[in-house]
């Protein structure tokens, strides 16, 4: 670590209080990286005797740099800058569960969205509620805004939405300052702003629309992977059960499509997997079916390459999510919002 002692500049005939002048004065050296990360600070008595100010004054300064997580103190050595900052910008803390195509799309819409003004950072919690705990702990009070995705794993890899000990943290952030993305915590109250799935009636309300094409099989499948790193919500397993007995089709669920499946004319796959999808696809190939007319194919979630192909999907708009989060922000909105879910037939049903 380096030692730099940046001049802290204050202004007596400013109307703007001493210790606020100290935090800006700090701030605008690590802006124009005059400090850097590492950098030590002067210590509370160095600028309390220098500049004739109370001790009172120039802790209120450094906690308040603290918190923002600015400056760290190390005990017994003193004071150093712990990040680098941009104050012109808002600073967004965005936690996503996990990587996939349609997070990053959902992410990268969101970044695009907000624009130049905004610098968000990253983090994954892979669906670990205890690293999500310790994300939010160590970064309370140091964002403008926190975008969270809220889906957790138990011991057992089965999919749950609402972690007690996540939501003791998650109420430490002002419920202005927190957006809810992808899912819903009702628990949260109105006063949070989210962009939602209803996971349970998108799945329903979709195989509706699509449901003249679907009644021309005899029976339907949902290729609902367990065990996975990643689980899907149970809402999904819900719905197309709820679907299958109020239009009285016949259906199975399975857990992943096996090798050499036992395909039959007239069955209809849904599918939420890609290794699933592939594997059915290739199945239906070898065995000389023709998708759309023989077997059905839906797949869950969209892709540029499922459009290629002419899959027929099931899916959500990540790209609106994006945009509407980022809405709410530029526009200090508290709505809850369910995002477009749609049927999109592309022949494969």
């Amino acid at each position: 670590m380096i030692e730099v002692k940046p001049l802290i500049r204050l202004d007596e005939n400013s109307r703007i209080p001493k210790y606020q002048q100290i935090v800006n004065s700090i701030i605008e050296d690590i802006e124009s990286r005059t400090l850097v990360v590492g950098d030590k600070i002067p210590s509370i008595n160095e600028i309390s005797e220098e500049h004739y100010l109370s001790r009172d004054t120039v802790e209120k300064a450094y906690n308040q740099l603290k918190t923002k997580k600015i400056i760290l103190s190390v005990k017994g050595k003193g004071y150093y800058v712990a990040k680098n900052i941009s104050t012109s910008k808002i600073r967004v803390l965005y936690l996503l569960n996990k990587l996939s195509n349609y997070k990053l799309k959902t992410y990268n819409s969101f970044i695009d969205s907000l624009g130049t003004d905004a610098q968000v950072d990253l983090n994954i919690y892979h669906c670990d509620p205890k690293l999500l705990k310790n994300i939010l702990t160590e970064n309370l009070g140091a964002y403008d805004y926190y975008v969270l995705m809220p889906h957790f794993k138990d011991s057992q890899n089965s999919h749950y939405n609402l972690d007690e000990e996540v939501m003791k943290c998650v109420k430490g952030i002002p419920s202005d300052k927190l957006i809810i993305m992808d899912n819903q915590i009702p628990e949260l109250g109105e006063s949070v702003a989210s962009i939602y799935q209803d996971f349970k009636n998108d799945i329903y309300n979709a195989l509706i629309e699509g449901v003249f094409q679907l009644q021309q099989y005899e029976k339907l499948m949902l290729v609902y992977p367990n065990d996975i790193l990643y689980p899907y919500p149970k809402e999904i397993l819900k719905g197309f059960n709820q679907f299958c007995k109020d239009f009285e089709f016949d259906y199975e669920i399975l857990d992943k499509v096996y090798p050499e499946m036992e395909l039959r004319p007239k069955d209809a796959f849904i599918v939420i997997e890609e290794n699933d999808l592939v594997n059915l696809v290739k199945q239906v190939r070898e065995q000389l079916y023709e998708p759309g007319k023989e077997i059905g194919i839906i797949s869950y979630n969209d892709t540029p390459l499922k459009e290629l192909l002419g899959i027929t999907v099931i899916s959500t708009d990540f790209r609106l999510m994006g945009e509407t989060a980022a809405y709410m922000i530029k526009k200090n909105k508290k709505e809850s919002v369910k995002n477009v879910f749609k049927f999109i037939n592309r022949g494969s049903i």
